[in-house]
């Protein structure tokens, strides 16, 4: 599926980094990676010789119950995070924890409601692709409060250009964020809701950072379906160097000098 437009708001990392204490929440540090190999590999061997890493012990005891009285929401905000030996255990429902926009709206039509959240992720997350390309997996990853990211939408475009926001036909996907060509609903967390209820994000959740409240310095804000820790913004200059400085992170896309074959009008 070829995307129409295509920003990267979040980043996964495998170093380590400090995280924050307010709200009684303390972050452990990941180990550092090794040091980069010698020799350029190609994927086939990075798939024969993973790097194992280890997030054991890092919010194995992280819940929290607080009624949200946003005027979107009025209920509880409910999840507790778990780890065995191999894995680490999600409940939760889904409510954010934070404020947010004014759902329904006129280009969301959907209310917040309780979701039913069980999630599994591994404690040994492994790096298989050093390219930076990897297998989909088909599966969310999820903020600390149990809302889950969901970039994706059901909006899609034909080679005609003709474009439908909600169960559209067509090969090219309309993203969420990054124009103003198309208008979702969305709120100042860059979320909206799904038909079912379910809030998510689509980008940097701003009022659940501004409640962490860790200013500007790497965030853990949760964790990825293969399970790698989730940051936020803030990333160190040198990504196998957890000592050196932080610094805003910014998205690696670029616009093409020459568009793909049979791409829509980007003014549609």
């Amino acid at each position: 599926m070829r995307n129409l437009l295509f920003i990267v708001l979040f980043f996964l990392v495998s170093c380590g980094g400090s995280g924050y204490e307010g709200e009684n929440l303390a972050l452990g540090i990941l180990p550092p990676p090794p040091p980069p190999p010698t020799e350029l590999v190609n994927d086939s061997e990075m798939l024969e010789n993973p790097i194992l890493y280890s997030t054991e012990n890092i919010y194995c005891d992280l819940s929290e119950l607080i009624y949200n009285d946003d005027e979107s929401v009025n209920t509880n905000s409910d999840y507790a995070w778990s780890c065995n030996t191999e894995s680490r255990l999600l409940s939760g429902n889904g409510i954010p924890n934070h404020e947010v926009g004014t759902f329904p709206n006129a280009n969301n039509p959907n209310s917040i409601s309780v979701q039913n959240i069980n999630e599994s992720f591994t404690i040994g997350p492994t790096l298989t692709w050093e390219t930076g390309l990897y297998p989909q997996l088909g599966r969310n990853a999820f903020a600390l409060n149990s809302v889950k990211f969901d970039p994706g939408t059901a909006g899609r475009c034909n080679d005609s250009g003709i474009c439908s926001l909600a169960n559209g036909s067509g090969s090219w996907n309309i993203e969420a964020l990054g124009h103003d060509t198309f208008d979702f609903g969305d709120d100042l967390n860059h979320a909206h809701v799904q038909p079912n209820g379910a809030y998510h994000y689509h980008g940097i959740p701003e009022l659940y950072l501004e409640k962490l409240g860790q200013g500007q310095t790497l965030t853990l804000v949760g964790w990825a379906p293969d399970g790698f820790p989730v940051y936020a913004r803030y990333g160190y200059t040198d990504p196998n160097d957890s000592g050196s400085a932080i610094k805003a992170m910014e998205p690696s896309w670029r616009l093409k000098t020459v568009g793909d074959d049979g791409r829509p009008n980007i003014n549609a």
